[in-house]
């Protein structure tokens, strides 16, 4: 069995393996250059755990590892567009590099990759390979509508945001651990739990991710702590404070002509005196346990989970 850091460089000599078309250039220059940018690829790693679970043959699941990555940094694309984003992972962007048109006419082609590379699996899991991913690339797309709207809405439930962070995010990683399992041999219901195991810690991840916007180490953290406060992003503490507070303090939720500190600083203490830390801790355990229960029902050896139990601890001691 591979760990996850020995299934990295196998995915990234398979990246730097693959041969676009030459023109036209502002096409294919692009999907080369986000391809190659890096990243932890931490989809991609799923797939192979998940074949490897059921076969010692990890590169019978490349091509859908591919595809999954592809897939992965198409969204980052048209997301960055969305977003208007200027840098990831500390470069430009592809559209302030070559432009909004040619972002978005780029991404559209790095779905037709995510094709390709499908299509080179066995005849006889072609189908059900071809269905899992289009579902899954499906409830990304919904996911990310969900997360737009919310930002034009005041009335967004916690069930609400979980639902959309499970499709924004969750479907993939299940996505990804289910396409692997297909493709190692794994009977339905085997590829059915490790789906259900990377959902839950997909959304586990988000809520992880949504704690540490706000209470990380800011020599560790990424990115600005803060930033969701700054931009009054409808995380599950944000929603969570807005439940909680009395409608009297909740005015610095929502401010937008505060100056950022000060207003980083009011919604961390009410935060604090709600204990909100502590709330999307106790949500985030409760799908890590729904993880590990999905985890604990697969037929497999225990000893082949192994791998799969350092993610949930990694996501528990993560701290960027």
């Amino acid at each position: 069995m591979h760990t996850p850091a020995e299934l990295l460089p196998i995915i990234e000599e398979a990246i730097s393996k693959i041969e676009y078309p030459k023109h036209p250039a502002n096409l294919y220059e692009p999907i080369k250059y986000i391809m190659n940018l890096g990243g932890k690829r931490i989809r991609p790693v799923m797939v192979l755990m998940a074949t490897e679970l059921f076969t010692d043959n990890v590169l019978k699941a490349i091509d859908v590892a591919l595809a999954i990555e592809t897939f992965h940094n198409f969204t980052l694309v048209h997301d960055d567009i969305m977003d208007n984003a200027p840098l990831r992972r500390g470069k430009q962007t592809v559209h302030e590099k070559w432009g909004n048109n040619n972002a978005i006419l780029s991404g559209d082609v790095m779905m037709v990759e995510s094709n390709k590379h499908l299509s080179k699996v066995d005849i006889s899991v072609l189908k059900p390979v071809l269905d899992t991913f289009n579902q899954t690339a499906q409830g990304v797309c919904e996911g990310q509508q969900l997360d737009m709207e919310f930002e034009q809405r005041n009335d967004v439930s916690i069930a609400e945001y979980i639902e959309m962070i499970r499709q924004k995010t969750a479907v993939l990683l299940g996505g990804a651990m289910k396409l692997g399992a297909i493709v190692g041999g794994a009977s339905n219901e085997n590829a059915e739990l490790l789906y259900q195991f990377g959902e839950n810690l997909g959304i586990a991840f988000q809520l992880q991710d949504d704690i540490l916007d706000v209470y990380a180490d800011p020599d560790k953290f990424g990115k600005k702590v803060g930033g969701d406060i700054v931009a009054n992003k409808k995380t599950f503490l944000h929603l969570k404070a807005l439940e909680l507070a009395h409608q009297n303090e909740t005015a610095c939720l929502t401010s937008t002509d505060q100056d950022e500190n000060d207003k980083i600083n009011q919604v961390t203490a009410l935060y604090d005196q709600y204990q909100i830390k502590e709330l999307a801790t106790t949500q985030m355990e409760a799908y890590l346990n729904q993880a590990n229960h999905a985890l604990n029902e697969l037929s497999v050896a225990d000893k082949r989970k192994q791998n799969f139990r350092m993610l949930v601890q990694q996501i528990l001691e993560r701290e960027s």
